[in-house]
């Protein structure tokens, strides 16, 4: 097997990975998963798992070019249309995710089996819901032995909400930083003290940590705590419950009340909209990225004629404003996600490959990119071109906002600082954009200090 081809993601699993050919995704299992695929496949737990859309779907292919000898199938699993991670998530999205995780662990073990992974990167959003990926992550149930994938779902679901729920909504960035998930030692220490009265997470986190240290250096002396099938059960049904109960706290973020506060009035903010779909209309594009894309107000409007959309926002409150409105209504093709545009999500992991970065992704037909650029022009100090130059690498098509120094959101950023920027003006943003872009559309929104461009790329 030509190992380029093998999914830089995908080379930890002794059971089997991931690769292209020709352009379709494909996932070789290893002979020594054959047992537990075969359990997974006569037992019925995959056909119930999929009816419920929790695990990915998948064709089995006849395929022999090139294999590696240890082939036992091939399979060909539904793509999904965007990867995303744990710490681009917001606290409604990493919940849903945990609790998929368990209800997919309670129906395994009805029919034989568990999960041997519950990582958080095993999860991904497709069609606006949460969907178990991994078809090689469950393995046939023995009698006795504990969830070995407990640890795991701890560090990877239990910690960070806990810590976004009773810190702050912004830890789990420290995903980031951890990938095998946030070790319970550290979200031991940075838990309020209340936490440790609370039996459910003193027991799951703070006696936890205690116990890992305990056995770090003793091998396998803590694999012979022997657990009945019943109280695995209650085990998963009590992380379930504290889980449902975990809630965040409404914290006064920047941009979370942005459409409350804004200066559009009704007439300019249905002018704004009417302008976006003329360019879609024109557009058509299939993928679109809303860059600071708040609550997804104008992420819709490309919704609604059937493109895949990512909603990208910086303010974690928006964010989860906004899955919460998608979740609601059922709309299945919008993404929303945490971003900070200025230190955008890097490619991490094994030799910087395991995880992709913000660029390293399928780019998309069309960028939005709308009450943004004061923001990165005034607000980072960052140069037209600079921007210009940023945008025209990540897409075709851009549909961007110029607001001027004369709105009021331009002034607020400017009371608590000296105007320095003499080249903020829509002469000097048109100039410096138009070194790498063909400005197709220009038109003024009504009631407003602000012009929409429609821009290609040169």
């Amino acid at each position: 097997m030509n190992q380029k081809k093998i999914l830089t993601s995908s080379f930890r699993d002794p059971s089997g990975f991931l690769f292209y050919e020709d352009g379709k995704l494909l996932r070789q299992v290893n002979k020594s998963y054959q047992k537990d695929y075969e359990q997974l496949m006569g037992s019925g737990l995959y056909d119930t798992l999929c009816k419920k859309d929790y695990l990915v779907r998948h064709q089995e292919i006849d395929f022999s070019k090139g294999l590696s000898t240890g082939m036992y199938k091939v399979l060909q699993p539904e793509e999904i249309g965007f990867i995303s991670y744990p710490y681009e998530w917001t606290f409604s999205q990493l919940k849903d995710a945990a609790l998929t995780t368990l209800a997919i662990q309670k129906i395994a073990l009805t029919y034989g089996m568990t999960l041997k992974d519950a990582s958080a990167y095993n999860i991904q959003f497709h069609r606006g819901k949460p969907i178990f990926i991994d078809t090689l992550s469950f393995e046939i149930y023995q009698e006795g032995e504990p969830w070995g994938a407990y640890r795991q779902f701890c560090q990877h679901f239990l910690a960070p909400l806990a810590l976004m729920s009773y810190t702050d909504i912004r830890l789990n960035q420290l995903m980031k930083i951890y990938l095998d998930g946030i070790p319970l030692d550290l979200a031991g220490r940075l838990l309020p003290f209340k936490t440790k009265y609370m039996f459910s997470l003193l027991m799951h986190i703070h006696l936890h940590a205690k116990t890992q240290k305990r056995y770090e250096h003793k091998g396998s002396a803590a694999k012979k705590v022997k657990i009945s099938k019943n109280n695995l059960t209650a085990l998963i049904h009590s992380l379930s419950t504290i889980i449902k109960k975990l809630k965040i706290k409404t914290q006064n973020t920047e941009w979370g009340d942005y459409y409350t506060f804004t200066n559009y009035s009704e007439s300019s903010f249905a002018h704004k909209k009417e302008i976006i779909s003329g360019y879609i209309d024109k557009i058509k594009p299939q993928t679109v990225w809303d860059l600071g894309a708040n609550t997804g107000e104008f992420t819709q409007i490309a919704s609604q004629t059937g493109a895949q959309c990512v909603a990208f926002d910086i303010d974690p409150m928006a964010v989860e404003s906004n899955y919460r409105n998608i979740r609601k209504h059922k709309i299945k093709n919008v993404l929303p996600l945490v971003l900070d545009l200025t230190n955008p999500t890097p490619s991490i992991g094994w030799n910087n490959e395991e995880r992709m970065g913000f660029k390293s992704r399928p780019l998309p037909d069309v960028v939005f990119a709308f009450a943004l650029i004061h923001h990165l022009a005034i607000s980072n100090n960052l140069p037209f071109y600079k921007i210009a130059r940023f945008l025209c690498e990540l897409s075709e098509n851009l549909v961007i906002e110029f607001v001027p120094k004369s709105d009021t959101q331009v002034k607020k950023l400017l009371e608590s600082r000296n105007d320095i920027f003499d080249d903020y003006n829509e002469e000097s943003f048109v100039k410096e954009f138009e070194s790498f872009f063909r400005i197709m559309a220009k038109e003024k929104v009504v009631d407003s200090e602000r012009t929409l461009f429609w821009m290609v790329k040169k």
